[in-house]
């Protein structure tokens, strides 16, 4: 499923526009990005939780060259699907 068959499936089950679920769409993604940019956990209880994880500096090495190489210290977006969203995917009944 693409965004926009996200936005028409969002559309046929809440009964709003597709452009009120564009945008509620929208804010919802940029308020996640914004929470977990700015070192806040976002959990949905039923569905999930958006977080991240932070990735120590290391050396590694260029296989071509065999020269090592820093990388840096990163943080890595992360989802941890919670207990109910598993069980539907599963299609486990309750």
């Amino acid at each position: 499923m693409n965004r926009n068959e996200l936005i028409a499936a969002m559309a046929k089950h809440s009964k709003l526009t597709k452009s009120d679920c564009e945008k509620a769409l929208k804010a919802f993604i940029e308020a996640v990005h914004h929470a977990v940019a700015s070192g806040e956990d976002v959990r949905l209880i039923g569905h999930g939780t958006y977080t991240f994880i932070e990735r120590k500096a290391t050396k590694a090495r260029n296989p071509r060259t065999g020269e090592v190489i820093d990388v840096q210290a990163t943080k890595s977006p992360k989802f941890k699907p919670g207990k109910e969203y598993k069980d539907r995917v599963n299609k486990r009944k309750k």
